[in-house]
């Protein structure tokens, strides 16, 4: 396979892998001169998958390779693992930046229930889930989870009608339901019919930043409640509804919680980013505030709920939010590695296998195009995490059957081989998978499904 192999248990590892240096580094922006290269740039910016890749050296070494191929020897890829260690060690720095403020576990970013039981069982600043569709938590509530909040509204109406049946039977500890319309209320109403007890529902208010007189709006398009008199007077029309009641409020600061200060190559664009959270994070500390006061006027709410992994330090201030959310935080997709508050540790992988070689510099791995949702720009694509210094093709990116990597490690790499990829966003890596590795050191502790592998796509 290699001129000096080595094993690990029988199976082959190639030789040591060192870090590129400096004219490793200059090699590979050599290439910018090609006119493709400078319609990318004006496209994107930046060849984001290289710079990613040259982000992630710090993290990733020889030596974690070898572990990963020692932890495992025998299972075939392509698979996808979660490193514990690294998956705690996360955990434990959120529950630091959340500063005794309970968190509730987000379950879109994990995506299996054996992990989100683990999670749960860690500490008990893991406080209930925040789901993302009805039918998903009636699923886990069937197997022994509560204190569920779904996330996102539903027009699911044979999944309304199963939750009232169960509300019946829970009336204090049935999933809460997000609304933030009079048509939701209508649809709700509707679809849940007659019964002993309330639907229970939250109020979800924009907490995006408006510039400029609101002329620029930024922060993900959600809820059309933005003010605490908007929000007092839904309030009062989700009171005025017997089959209805208002147990809490929640708003999410995307553009705080999930867009990094530090993107890669980009300082000007870092810095205004900065500043615009910074400036946005005070507005709402304020105006959250003002909401919360408002509504508890009229009700008495269970929970006030915000934040995410981007931004738990510092919503976690806020005397008016009594829980936070988080999810990714526990995988450490490449999406967070662009942070200046905290650093996490890689702990959700997939392995390809190297499958053909083009050429000595050049191994492609067999499928690897795990692309993630949002707005299709390079962030979007899995970055070759292991061996260290690879790249994707620019030209060619991760393919749906095939991804060619380059670099110093490629002429190395032969068939057979492996490569380890980590995903820009969490929870969706386990859409392609029908189980986690879970490893420790460098053995497997477990097997465990996802969502998937029990048979569950609910997006």
């Amino acid at each position: 396979m290699c001129d000096s192999p080595r094993t690990a248990g029988g199976r082959r590892l190639g030789p040591p892998l060192s870090l590129p240096g400096r004219q490793g580094d200059s090699a590979a922006r050599d290439d910018t001169n090609f006119p493709q290269f400078r319609l990318f740039h004006a496209v994107a910016g930046e060849d984001y998958a290289a710079v990613m890749t040259t982000a992630m050296r710090a993290s990733a070494t020889a030596g974690e390779y070898e572990r990963l191929e020692r932890a495992t020897e025998g299972i075939e890829a392509p698979f996808a693992l979660v490193d514990l260690d690294a998956m705690w060690a996360n955990a434990d720095d959120m529950l630091r930046r959340a500063a005794g403020k309970p968190i509730r576990v987000a379950s879109k970013s994990v995506r299996s229930r054996p992990v989100l039981e683990r999670i749960l069982a860690h500490d008990p600043g893991y406080r209930g889930l925040l789901t993302y569709t009805l039918p998903e938590s009636l699923w886990l509530a069937g197997h022994g989870f509560d204190d569920l909040v779904i996330g996102y509204p539903t027009a699911d109406r044979s999944a309304i009608a199963e939750l009232a049946g169960l509300t019946d039977e829970r009336p204090s500890t049935a999933p809460v339901l997000m609304v933030d319309s009079v048509d939701h209320l209508d649809l709700i109403e509707s679809a849940a019919g007659q019964g002993d007890s309330p639907v229970r529902v939250a109020i979800e208010l924009d907490v995006g930043w408006w510039a400029l007189g609101g002329r620029v709006k930024i922060g993900p398009k959600r809820s059309p409640i933005r003010t605490p008199q908007q929000a007092a007077s839904f309030a009062r029309g989700i009171l005025r509804r017997p089959r209805l009641k208002l147990v809490g409020l929640m708003a999410y600061e995307g553009h705080i919680a999930g867009l990094g200060d530090r993107p890669p190559g980009k300082r000007l664009q870092g810095r205004v980013i900065g500043w615009m959270q910074s400036r946005s994070a005070a507005e709402i500390r304020e105006r959250r505030a003002a909401v919360v006061a408002a509504v508890s006027e009229l009700a008495e709410l269970e929970f006030v709920n915000g934040g995410g992994t981007g931004s738990l330090h510092g919503t976690t201030g806020e005397d008016a939010v009594t829980e936070l959310a988080a999810g990714s935080g526990f995988f450490a997709p490449t999406l967070f590695d662009t942070y200046s508050a905290f650093k996490l540790r890689p702990a959700a992988i997939f392995a390809m296998p190297v499958v053909r070689k083009p050429s000595a510099s050049i191994a492609t791995v067999l499928g690897g195009g795990y692309l993630a949702s949002g707005v299709g720009e390079p962030s979007r694509v899995p970055s070759p995490y292991l061996p260290p210094d690879l790249r994707l093709d620019r030209f060619e990116g991760a393919g749906e059957v095939q991804t060619p990597v380059l670099g110093d490690a490629a002429r190395r790499l032969q068939v057979g081989d492996r490569v380890y990829f980590r995903h820009t966003k969490a929870g969706e890596l386990c859409e392609r998978f029908d189980s986690l590795h879970l490893i420790s050191g460098d053995r497997i502790v477990d097997e465990v499904p996802t969502y998937r592998g029990e048979g569950r796509t609910f997006l």
